[in-house]
């Protein structure tokens, strides 16, 4: 993550911290630390940028339920999980900017995309959606500031 994006983006939740807690002093409010080198990271720190810049963007959760499971005596044969109810390959991210409904897929290091994503993918383009894959900050903060100069 290049320096200078993640600075703005931490001067950015400042001032939106400001601006929400305008009697907080600002010497003592937390420092976000932003990483991209994983996808919990990445997918934060892509949110947020994108919730400061006046848009929506929210993390979507398709993993589905652990449930304990239960022996006829009542003892604890283990963990289930139960299927999600989320739409197979759903992108981790769903935003609007500009209007637009803009899917964001966040892959690191080797992780590739799924037949199920590659679907949801082709689905959400033929509805005229945006769908990108984000694999590092810098690279969708360049994307971000193209998508914005353009649309």
């Amino acid at each position: 993550m290049k320096k200078e994006y993640k600075t703005l983006l931490h001067e950015l939740k400042l001032q939106r911290y400001a601006i929400t807690h305008p009697n907080f002093p600002q010497d003592y409010i937390p420092k976000t630390m932003y990483k991209d080198s994983t996808a919990n990271g990445l997918t934060k720190a892509i949110c947020d940028w994108i919730n400061l810049h006046g848009y929506q963007a929210e993390r979507i959760n398709t993993m589905g339920v652990a449930r304990t499971k239960y022996r006829t005596d009542g003892s604890v044969a283990g963990i289930q999980w139960t299927k999600g109810t989320s739409t197979a390959g759903s992108a981790d991210i769903s935003a609007t900017i500009k209007g637009r409904s803009v899917k964001i897929e966040v892959k690191i290091g080797k992780d590739r995309q799924s037949e199920a994503q590659k679907r949801y993918q082709e689905m959400i383009e033929r509805a005229g959606g945006i769908y990108i894959i984000a694999k590092d900050f810098d690279s969708f903060v360049e994307w971000y500031e193209n998508f914005i100069q353009n649309n």
